[in-house]
């Protein structure tokens, strides 16, 4: 009898033990990442987020379980993936851009959304204000809008004879507009002419790139958008190939050979996109949490690209630089 009842012990714990441990797994909070690029090209967005998640509290696989969804550049995918990660009630949709956050905020209006974007969140509708959201959506807002003209700036203080440069803006991303806009505008200020060129596919970019020749373009500014990030080597040597001076907003663009470099940290912003979400996970409402604005800002200037263009970079923008490649 006690050699059964050894035995029949045993045998419950062989099955409690795997019970048991499902049942911890499910009672850790899931949330849902919604990315428009892809693992890779967002792995720098994804560390930075892991970062503020663990500043949080939350490490994903041991007390975190995050569901990943990744649209390829295919905007049109969004509002699926969108509406899958509510059928599967995560408890916090993590969007990180302007379009995929739309795409969230029309799947639900009661889940809990924190994004990521470059544009205005009160413009956007995502808030009603930035100090008081008000709804289910917070997150943390670059300076977006300001600083496509200041790439344009850039451009015409390294190259103050050129007048006639060209942006490359990816027309199916949500911010699109807003940045050919402004772009327009500043450039009118600084006396320039300003050519779109569109690009909303990788197959797109030389066909952009040869219409750069054709328009005798002096320069380039490449729009923000997560098509281009997810491309930004391609797109630094095909500049180079060209032989044309150019501007992106990730400094992996300037190391890569580009011209220059100017924009926000995306790592932080991402980085005060998963502290909120911890907040959140830990009980508090989007309505009640501030939209952070994001405030750090790099400039990288590759010095040996500007030498083989023939440029003389001046001496207080060298300054200015977060960091020169030579």
């Amino acid at each position: 009898m006690r050699r059964r009842a050894f035995i029949e012990g045993i045998a419950a714990s062989g099955v409690a033990w795997p019970l048991a441990a499902r049942a911890q797994q499910s009672s850790m909070p899931v949330i849902g990442y919604l990315g428009v690029g892809s693992a890779q090209s967002e792995a720098h967005r994804v560390g930075g987020f892991r970062q503020g998640l663990k500043e949080a509290g939350y490490i994903e696989g041991q007390n975190l379980t995050i569901e990943y969804r990744w649209a390829e550049d295919h905007y049109d995918r969004l509002p699926a993936m969108a509406a899958d990660l509510v059928r599967h009630q995560v408890a916090v949709i993590v969007a990180t851009s302007a379009s995929a956050s739309l795409a969230a905020k029309a799947a639900t209006t009661t889940l809990p959304i924190v994004f990521e974007t470059a544009g205005d969140p009160v413009k956007l509708g995502f808030v009603g204000s930035l100090s008081r959201p008000g709804g289910n959506l917070t997150g943390v807002t670059q300076l977006g809008e300001e600083e496509a003209p200041k790439r344009l700036q850039l451009l015409h203080e390294l190259l103050p004879t050129a007048r006639v440069m060209a942006l490359l803006v990816n027309p199916t991303d949500q911010l699109g507009e807003s940045q050919v806009r402004v772009s327009l505008e500043a450039a009118k200020s600084l006396g320039l002419e300003l050519h779109v060129l569109n690009a909303s596919v990788e197959r797109d970019f030389d066909a952009a790139f040869s219409k750069l020749t054709e328009l005798r373009a002096g320069a380039l500014a490449i729009a923000g958008s997560s098509l281009f990030t997810g491309h930004i080597e391609r797109l630094a040597a095909l500049t180079v190939r060209h032989r044309i001076p150019a501007v992106y907003q990730r400094h992996e663009f300037a190391t890569a050979g580009g011209l220059v470099s100017y924009g926000t940290n995306i790592a932080d912003t991402h980085r005060l996109v998963g502290i909120y979400t911890g907040r959140v996970l830990k009980g508090e409402k989007p309505a009640d949490l501030p939209v952070q604005q994001a405030t750090k800002v790099e400039l990288y200037i590759n010095l040996k690209t500007a030498k083989a263009l023939g440029i003389t970079v001046p001496i207080p923008l060298l300054g200015r630089a977060d960091e020169v490649i030579e």
